[in-house]
């Protein structure tokens, strides 16, 4: 069968970004001193700028700024160096890999796991396919398996046709994460490759990767995740033309003669990775705290199963001092002996399930946290800056949306059950990258504040600071023009304005998720859909549709009444929130068209009916 995506066959990865010393410094003297003038701002706001006479709405907004700028502070850390893993050639033998003077002479032995559940048999044969024209310079034993938790007899024969193995089960217990702990059952390959099913391994990725596994210590190297299938737009002067003919064809032209390229569609629904993996995730390298993402990673199997077993102990001992607290309030036993404790041990060992990969929906977060935690080895994480595979990008917002709660609620639940910022065995600088993740999905929040405040000054003149005058422009200009400064040396080479207004706009999708890990509701795990989900996604949307009217309608009322004579506003106030509020509807609009965007060649590509419900 044909797929939309084979029409971006020939396209290639861009290589990392190169690292520059100089910039980097730069960067590292601008935040500095956008972080001294952040705090300056902060420290007047709460000490010198608080509107009293409305303290309901002057401090939580407050709050909210003192709470972002607790982000920036976490982001700035996460951004202040690079230090890249050198490659080293990749291992002739297991004896190159492990820390054993008697170690077995022989290749090294990779399993490729392919996790599959309701995806088109011919989408995972192309991964297979490119799995099997992997490049390695060494005798290897390569082992590709297809792990089907679908049960389907027309997969079996397709990895049958193909070669390859076949693993399934007969449930679905745990669903991804128990996927892989059944096929580590099943196998013994010293490294294990993870790959969804729409991965599509680039031959260069264990001849590229497999070095770094040459220090024992290495636990699991991640890779970038690239969607090839990314629109690329049209470019403005093209869409002027259709709205305009030749003058707007013309006007496009000179648009981009002064401002550059200006596609129009491109990424509507801001997929590309390369802001988190070659900023955030590859400037986390010198602090051994690069996570796990899943698919694209290489793990070491000695390290997965030593987490596991210190997991699995931990999680005994903790069920048996449960029991044991029980039993003492029952009893009213001052403590127990130690026959009794050793049964409850035993039978807590008995209701305990050994789990490689926890059963979680963000099981690669949550096995990082365990192995950079372990403390009987010292195990390290490698982020690899170089493409090695590629997959496909969410084609509709119903699958974006999908996708970026499992992201969310999956991390939120870890924040809030198993908070990796109290685990012993974490590094300070672990613990402040992680703390970064996590408190990247509490931003809901204080975002939404930062949508309403202009609205509620708007419509009502209340202020929630003492004046809009000198001393407000004073404090707030140096910190936001230097942070913008900061930012654009800091992501050199990157576009990363696009994904910062829709960091705003999903507030409704990370409230959601704060919710539901707040009432104990379990995060399930649902499969991405990789066809293009057909119908309006226009509900997905509402609360971003109702910041838009509320924002427009508010900013309209004040100028009119400004215009009439109301002394309830004031010019400088006028000029803040006028540029905030303009600010919020763009941040809005992105994910509003992307609600109703549509790919040019849709009626020869779709067959899939999708429910936006």
């Amino acid at each position: 069968m044909g797929f939309y995506f084979q029409q971006f066959e020939d396209r290639s990865p861009r290589p990392p970004i190169p690292h520059s010393p100089g910039r980097e410094l730069l960067y590292q003297f601008l935040a500095t001193i956008a972080l001294v003038m952040g705090a300056w701002y902060v420290h007047w706001r709460w000490t010198a700028s608080l509107n009293y006479d409305a303290l309901w709405f002057a401090i939580p907004l407050a709050l909210a700024e003192t709470l972002s700028f607790i982000g920036l502070v976490l982001f700035t850390a996460n951004l202040w160096k690079t230090r890249d893993t050198p490659i080293t050639p990749p291992p002739a033998s297991i004896r190159d890999c492990v820390d054993e003077a008697d170690a077995p002479d022989r290749p090294v032995a990779v399993d490729i796991f392919f996790t599959t559940y309701n995806e088109e048999v011919d989408l995972v044969r192309l991964g297979i396919r490119d799995a099997l024209a992997l490049r390695y310079p060494h005798a290897i034993d390569l082992r590709i398996h297809i792990l089907d938790d679908g049960r389907r007899p027309e997969m079996r024969a397709m990895a049958q046709a193909e070669g390859v193995g076949y693993i399934t089960r007969s449930n679905n217990i745990g669903f991804k994460a128990g996927n892989l702990r059944n096929a580590l059952e099943a196998t013994s390959g010293d490294f294990v490759v993870i790959c969804d099913a729409d991965t599509r391994p680039l031959p260069t990725l264990l001849e590229r990767t497999l070095g770094y596994f040459r220090d024992p210590d290495v636990a699991w190297v991640q890779t970038p995740q690239w969607f090839y299938d990314l629109p690329e737009g049209t470019p403005l002067s093209e869409v002027l033309r259709r709205w305009l003919g030749r003058p707007g064809r013309a006007l496009g032209r000179a648009i981009e003669r002064v401002a550059g390229p200006i596609p129009v569609g491109s990424d509507p629904f801001v997929n590309d990775p390369e802001l988190f993996y070659q900023i955030i995730q590859r400037r986390r390298n010198w602090a051994n705290a690069s996570f796990c993402c899943g698919a694209g990673s290489i793990h070491r199997r000695e390290a997965v199963m030593q987490a596991a077993l210190t997991a699995y102990a931990e999680a005994i001992e903790q069920q048996a001092k449960l029991d044991e607290q029980e039993i003492r309030k029952l009893t009213r036993e001052g403590a127990l002996e130690e026959g009794m404790r050793a049964q409850l041990r035993g039978q807590a060992a008995l209701d305990t399930e050994f789990t490689p990969y926890k059963f979680h929906v963000s099981e690669d977060i949550y096995t990082s946290i365990v192995l950079h935690s372990d403390p009987n080895r010292n195990w390290k994480s490698v982020f690899h800056p170089w493409v090695e595979s590629k997959m496909l990008s969410p084609r509709d917002l119903l699958s974006w949306t999908i996708q970026r709660y499992k992201y969310a609620g999956g991390t939120l639940d870890i924040l809030v059950n198993d908070n990796p910022l109290f685990r012993r065995g974490l590094s300070f600088w672990q613990r402040v990258m992680y703390g970064a993740t996590f408190w990247s999905y509490l931003a809901g929040i204080w975002n939404l504040i930062f949508l309403l405040a202009p609205i509620i000054y708007l419509f009502s003149g209340i202020a929630p600071v003492s004046a809009y005058s000198f001393d407000f422009y004073k404090h707030i200009l140096p910190f936001l023009i230097l942070n913008e400064l900061a930012m654009m040396v800091g992501t050199w080479g990157i576009a990363g304005y696009k994904a910062k207004l829709w960091y705003l706009s999903f507030f409704p999708l990370n409230l959601r998720a704060l919710w539901a890990v707040a009432r104990g509701e379990q995060i399930k795990f649902k499969v991405t859909p990789k066809d293009r989900q057909s119908g309006s996604f226009h509900r997905l949307v509402l609360p971003q549709i109702g910041i838009v009217l509320l924002t427009v309608a508010a900013l309209g009322y004040a100028l009119a009444a400004f215009a009439l004579g109301s002394d309830s506003y004031t010019a400088g106030g006028l000029v803040a929130n006028g540029f905030w509020a303009a600010n919020n509807i763009i941040a809005m609009s992105g994910i509003i068209l992307a609600a109703f965007w549509r790919p040019d060649d849709e009626d020869t590509e779709e067959t899939a009916e999708g429910v936006a419900a």
